[in-house]
């Protein structure tokens, strides 16, 4: 079960969606020493404490986020911060 469940609309092509995606996944590979990985249109994420998933589809892009013990006091920030990211990076402009 997930912790944090974000989802975002969009109307970028899957080009420009996945590619939004994988700017996400090296801003958190850099930021949080996450390691991110593709599987056909879900990218898989993980680190000690954090695992999740983000599932690209035609219209929408939805994050799934399973929060370590020490984390789950953190989830309401965290969520936050990831939503105004995903609604930064998949408002974009097809």
């Amino acid at each position: 079960m997930s912790d944090i469940r974000v989802t975002q609309a969009h109307k970028l092509t899957h080009k420009k969606a996945k590619a939004a995606a994988q700017k996400v996944a090296e801003q958190m590979a850099e930021e949080y020493d996450m390691a991110a990985e593709w599987d056909g249109d879900i990218l898989r994420f993980k680190r000690s404490g954090v695992s999740g998933k983000l599932i690209l589809s035609e219209h929408e892009a939805q994050l799934e986020i399973s929060l370590g013990f020490l984390l789950k006091a953190f989830a309401p920030t965290i969520e936050e911060k990831i939503a105004a990211k995903m609604k930064k990076v998949f408002s974009a402009k097809a």
